[in-house]
């Protein structure tokens, strides 16, 4: 089984994920994770890694800041979203374009870099914790692991909430599934559990849209998206909120 390639898929990603209210949700937690750990590393410029990270959201952002940034990528398709919007910057963006498994990445011709972004992509691999590992071989000592993957106990629950009994009892297993629907959540234990092999310390721990997928359908009058980022904000690194993120966001220290 090979690991998700999204060439086919491309734009419906980039506008599913960042261009609606989830994904504000999504930027604006992993964001503000990002940003309260990166102060411990001083006011310098920082080698960075995205792993898998399309077209480089939080390449273009980091990079904006001064950061030396090389994008990583299976996908030609999303490079290519990625360079389109590089070149229409108000700034010049450091920013290395790589076409590439991210088990392809070699110490030897890359070095070890500050900060490693490996976001949404452990989900869609055969084997998240032998891939994540390599990369962890990329990281400098005192160096940030920042990993966002799909929470499975998440995704049960939410299936429970919604009244998919059938499929949780047949563990998730069904005919065809949706093009944008992880093959390969994790659980929280388990991540948690590779950072104690990888001898690294958890800095942050957040969950990503702890509310907005279980809110009901109906809203009532008045209701405010911007009052619900501001919760999801406030919720999001507390339990069981955590647990409950449709997604987690760890950064750990090597």
């Amino acid at each position: 089984m090979q690991d998700k390639n999204f060439d086919t898929l491309a734009h419906k990603f980039a506008k599913n994920i960042y261009g609606t209210p989830k994904g504000d949700i999504r930027a604006a937690v992993v964001w503000r994770d990002l940003q309260l750990a990166l102060a411990e590393l001083g006011d310098r410029p920082l080698r960075v890694l995205d792993a898998g990270g399309g077209f480089g959201f939080f390449s273009q952002k980091l990079a904006a800041l001064g950061h030396e940034v090389i994008l990583c990528d299976i996908s030609a398709e999303m490079l290519s979203l990625a360079q389109a919007q590089i070149d229409s910057a108000e700034s010049d963006l450091n920013i290395r374009l790589v076409h590439s498994p991210i088990q392809a990445l070699t110490l030897a011709e890359y070095g070890q870099f500050d900060l490693i972004l490996c976001h949404a992509v452990a989900e869609w691999l055969t084997d998240a914790r032998t891939t994540l590992s390599q990369l962890t071989e990329l990281l400098k000592p005192g160096g940030l692991f920042s990993l966002m993957f799909y929470n499975k106990e998440a995704m049960r629950f939410h299936s429970l909430v919604s009244g998919n009994f059938d499929y949780v009892a047949a563990e998730f297993k069904i005919k065809k599934k949706v093009g944008l629907t992880p093959t390969h959540p994790l659980f929280i234990d388990d991540v948690r559990g590779w950072f104690d092999d990888w001898n690294m310390e958890l800095v942050s721990q957040s969950g990503v849209r702890v509310i907005h997928d279980y809110l009901k359908h109906c809203q009532p009058q008045g209701f405010d998206y911007a009052k619900l980022l501001e919760m999801e904000l406030t919720y999001s690194q507390r339990e069981p909120y955590i647990s409950l993120g449709r997604y987690v966001h760890f950064i750990g220290r090597g």
